[in-house]
């Protein structure tokens, strides 16, 4: 048993709602969330700050290995991500920032160093963790594994909306393109690919509301932690 609880696991593709679904789950069963999507974000803001390659593999975990990362508690079950002294917010959410993150999370040292750091993060339990690999790879031990999906569609119509809100632009047609090709690299890349782990409940969210979703999972793990 783990000191804090177990870990409940929510994997799925760009776009579908799993850093929005799993802050409502860990504030309704009293667990922290963890959004690893944030910290690949972090190091491509951070890269694309500092001018590199995003292909330079290397270079990228030298950078990440010389930055002083923090995760300072935010003000809901969410931690916020630091880095040497920096929290990081509005920068996470740029579509540069998207589509840097998208190319550096396919790297073989990258996805290394952010797999030791999601196991310490989750190590003791008491966690909600989401990301593209979380039940097959950093936590396949996960009491709960959820596998969150919907259609390109509606997840681009979800982003738009985001963006809005944040008054940020947004076009549609370039988003949808962006998750298409975003799946599409996701599932066929050779280091810890997208993909549901064997003992995942699978959630297609595209008809279903928000709630609903909340609803299913929570009920998930009254069971899972018995």
């Amino acid at each position: 048993m783990r000191q804090k609880g177990i870990v409940i696991a929510i994997d799925g593709p760009a776009g579908v709602g799993k850093s929005t679904v799993g802050k409502l789950v860990a504030s309704r069963v009293g667990y922290r969330f963890v959004s690893t999507g944030k910290m690949y974000r972090a190091l491509a803001w951070k890269a694309l700050e500092a001018g590199l390659s995003l292909e330079d593999d290397g270079r990228l975990v030298e950078l990440a290995r010389a930055l002083r990362w923090d995760f300072p508690k935010g003000a809901g079950p969410e931690a916020d991500v630091s880095l040497d002294g920096r929290v990081l917010a509005l920068e996470l959410s740029e579509e540069r920032v998207s589509r840097a993150s998208s190319a550096i999370a396919k790297l073989a040292g990258v996805r290394l160093f952010m797999k030791e750091m999601q196991r310490q993060a989750g190590l003791d339990g008491g966690v909600v963790m989401e990301g593209r690999d979380i039940g097959s790879n950093v936590f396949p031990d996960a009491e709960l594994k959820i596998y969150l999906d919907a259609s390109p569609e509606a997840r681009a119509r979800r982003r738009v909306g985001q963006l809005k809100e944040q008054g940020l632009p947004a076009d549609y047609a370039e988003i949808l393109d962006f998750i298409v090709k975003r799946d599409a690299q996701d599932s066929g890349r050779k280091n810890n690919p997208l993909k549901k782990a064997d003992d995942a409940h699978y959630l297609d969210s595209t008809a279903i509301s928000r709630e609903e979703v909340v609803e299913t999972i929570v009920g998930l793990f009254a069971a899972a932690a018995k």
